[in-house]
């Protein structure tokens, strides 16, 4: 086992220090405690998380609409979304994140279709509460193949006190169908990590009782088995939900619940009813794990199926919930994919090993994608989250090594600073960051909606994500655009 390099550790600490000098004393002092350099041995990242941003900074979070709407409900496909408020915020109100779905769009599946109340001046005055009974009414009448209806609240409801609660209780009895509202107003909160939590808490409250309903009348639609499991925080960008099910069934699983990626309202119903709770994105769906926990006896545990090493890692850990006849159908699936994954390491390895990426995401892909990098060879220099809490971060100090710059919140100008510093081979970021860095001639993938690829969980996708990082790094594209520091590099020796 390698050494820890302490006097990198000192050196990134100096770097940290560097970045933060630009800052007025106040702003100073509070990004201080969002920045950090992870020591070998240590539990926690040592940052402060969960807090508002800094007035003035470009910061890359979304706000708690975001995380109702966009993250958590948006994806439940049999379902129509009404994004009530003005049109302003319709880029959440349409399917931004490739959550793919089976289905005919508008008759029986709506997941790319924006609905919205399209608040003016008088519904500001006036209030909105008849505008969205009649819009379910609409609603009803155009496409009677909808299973519900939720009312994702924009901001201005939660100022002009919209009585959503009574209009869901009244045009629920009146369509017959469950009509669930939202308070994820976009100021609540410090990020869309409360919107997430807020949408948890409606799950629980508007939907759990159908299924405590139907359990009492022995209605469920299926029968329970031992092997029943509930997928959760798993929204099916580029397919990843189906590799994840895929995996899962081969073992001998039975997925009864997939939230929410190509999921339905009556997998959301029929989820108490598995025998075990596995969970993805850890911060955007915890807390309905807990409250499956306390309500119904039901254990949960995260899983990360990024790369061949972390996947044969959760399999074992998945199949050890269960019976000897899992444990061996995990052995046997690992077995199968170890020589396809082996051929994949062997071709693209060579290719990859030695180069080092920067990673700034969102909800769970800081930490779980650093395997799936180093099973290629790249080595993770700097992490960090949109909207992580405390908890997000002491599971990081699980994958990362020492020296690894840690930031949270990060800003634009500290991003550009530590990249600027550190000349990573690959930035991996969202959207907002993409074009920043590839204008400097960096390579880039956005690890938010995977660029337009994907899948990248399961075995499959591991293939695709190494392809990909290959087409990124070795692209020759690259050739004709110069970094910074390269272009310096070469005029010093011109000179």
């Amino acid at each position: 086992m390698t050494p820890p390099d302490n006097n990198l550790v000192e050196e990134h600490k100096k770097l940290v220090e560097e970045v933060l000098q630009k800052y007025p004393e106040k702003s100073r002092k509070k990004r201080a405690k969002h920045l950090n350099v992870h020591q070998e041995g240590k539990t926690d990242c040592g940052v402060k998380s969960n807090v508002k941003s800094i007035p003035g900074v470009m910061t890359a979070r979304g706000c708690a609409y975001a995380g109702s709407k966009g993250v958590v409900w948006g994806p439940v496909k049999d379902m129509i979304h009404i994004s009530h408020g003005p049109v302003g915020c319709g880029y959440w109100s349409w399917s931004g994140r490739r959550n793919y779905y089976v289905g005919e769009t508008g008759v029986d599946s709506f997941g790319t279709m924006h609905f919205t109340s399209d608040f003016q001046e008088k519904d500001i005055v006036f209030g909105g509460d008849k505008k969205l009974v009649k819009i379910i009414e609409e609603i009803e009448e155009l496409f009677p193949l909808h299973r519900g209806v939720s009312i994702q609240s924009e901001c201005p409801i939660g100022l002009i006190g919209d009585d959503i609660e009574a209009v869901a209780k009244k045009t629920s009895k009146k369509i017959g169908k469950p009509v669930v509202p939202l308070r994820c107003e976009g100021f609540r909160g410090v990020s869309q990590s409360l919107g997430h939590h807020i949408a948890n808490d409606a799950i629980r409250d508007w939907v759990f009782p159908k299924y405590d309903e139907a359990k009492k009348n022995n209605s469920l639609d299926f029968s329970p088995s031992p092997y029943d499991v509930a997928l959760i925080g798993d929204y099916n960008i580029g397919g990843d939900a189906w590799s994840s099910r895929l995996l899962l069934e081969e073992i001998g699983l039975r997925v009864v619940a997939q939230w929410s990626g190509d999921g339905t309202l009556n997998e959301l119903i029929q989820g108490p009813a598995a025998k075990l709770t596995l969970i993805h994105c850890y911060r955007s769906m915890n807390y309905i794990c807990r409250s499956l926990e306390e309500a119904y006896g039901m254990p949960w545990m995260e899983f990360n199926f990024f790369g061949p090493t972390k996947i044969a890692a959760s399999l074992r850990e998945i199949a050890a919930r269960f019976d000897q006849k899992i444990k061996d159908n995990a052995e046997k699936v690992i077995a199968k994919y170890q020589h396809i994954m082996d051929e994949v390491v062997k071709k693209y390895r060579p290719r990859l090993e030695g180069n080092s990426v920067m990673l700034y995401v969102g909800g769970l892909r800081p930490r779980h994608v650093v395997p799936a990098f180093e099973d290629l060879g790249i080595k993770v220099m700097g992490t960090g989250y949109e909207f992580a809490h405390g908890d997000d971060y002491k599971r990081t100090t699980h994958y990362i090594d020492n020296a690894t710059i840690i930031y949270d919140d990060v800003t634009a100008y500290e991003f550009e600073e530590f990249v600027k510093a550190k000349k990573p081979d690959l930035v991996a970021s969202g959207i907002k960051e993409k074009y920043v860095f590839q204008k400097m001639g960096l390579p880039f993938r956005q690890m938010h909606s995977w660029d337009y690829s994907g899948p990248y969980h399961g075995y499959d996708g591991f293939a695709i994500f190494a392809r990909d990082m290959d087409m990124a790094l070795n692209s020759p594209t690259w050739d004709l655009v110069a970094t910074p520091w390269k272009k310096k590099a070469v005029e010093t020796k011109a000179a």
